[in-house]
């Protein structure tokens, strides 16, 4: 009986931190957006969240294991489109059976570098379809890839914001997940799809590039998409790394000093 009691109480303690850690995702979207129009006052804001993120998300005295954990997350490529659940794709969204068992090949421009990219329709038939559908109506000519991470672990490139601020579309949203890595694990040259927060249908236009292999922790919903891979120039998206990230609230998750412009995405 006390055993029980005392798993009811970690396991409301565990709700009452995943719950913090979404309202601390919240605010970080809404001092990110402020941080663009003011640049003044973002250290300040990251100040805030660090304090709000040991005082708040971790009040229960979490294993170092946690910290770490909880930290990725908050830090995880989603895009900020309304959270709220859907479990149909709308009649905009392609269906997955016109990707189904194929494998597409292309280009994706970035600064007029081209990287070679294959997109797995076996694995991610709906995302495949969706992707394929975007480039086709050349959507991501001239979008542009809005955030960098430049961690030692945590290493990406996220693109195809429909307003480059990186926000979601909410009229293209989709699901569900698919071929996502058991283990959090996304190896370099990773190709997979940015989604709302905790949702199996948050998917929309949004992709990020892993370039050096980078562990993501699952959310309530799991993990991301893995829709395909990077078969050439890879190096192109470690060298727009290595210019670093516009000064900000974080020294490793930001914009790129380098701005990203998507000149094509083409696939066959």
């Amino acid at each position: 009986m006390a055993a029980s009691s005392r798993s009811a109480r970690e396991t409301k303690r565990r709700i009452q931190q995943m719950e913090a850690k979404r309202e601390l995702r919240r605010d970080q979207e809404k001092r990110r957006k402020r941080d663009n129009v003011i640049a003044a006052g973002a250290g300040t804001a990251a100040v805030v969240l660090a304090v709000a993120l040991q005082l708040t998300a971790f009040a229960g005295n979490p294993t170092e294991e946690e910290f770490a954990a909880a930290q990725a997350d908050l830090a995880g490529p989603s895009a900020s489109a309304d959270p709220s659940v859907q479990a149909t794709n709308a009649a905009n969204i392609p269906a997955a059976d016109t990707a189904a068992g194929k494998t597409f090949t292309g280009e994706l421009v970035l600064n007029g570098t081209a990287l070679g990219v294959e997109l797995d329709g076996t694995k991610a038939p709906q995302a495949a379809a969706v992707f394929k559908s975007l480039s086709d109506e050349g959507f991501y000519s001239g979008k542009t890839c809005h955030r960098l991470t430049t961690g030692e672990s945590f290493a990406l490139l996220q693109c195809g914001s429909s307003d480059g601020t990186g926000e979601g579309d909410a009229g293209y949203r989709w699901g569900p997940l698919e071929n996502t890595p058991g283990d959090n694990a996304y190896p370099a040259g990773t190709i997979a799809v940015a989604r709302s927060g905790n949702n199996t249908y948050g998917n929309g236009t949004q992709f990020f590039i892993v370039y050096k292999d980078t562990v993501i922790p699952a959310d309530s919903a799991g993990g991301y998409t893995v829709v395909g891979r990077v078969t050439s120039g890879l190096d192109t998206v470690a060298n727009i790394a290595a210019a670093g990230i516009t000064p900000g609230g974080s020294a490793t998750d930001g914009a790129p000093v380098e701005p990203v412009t998507i000149d094509s995405f083409s696939l066959k």
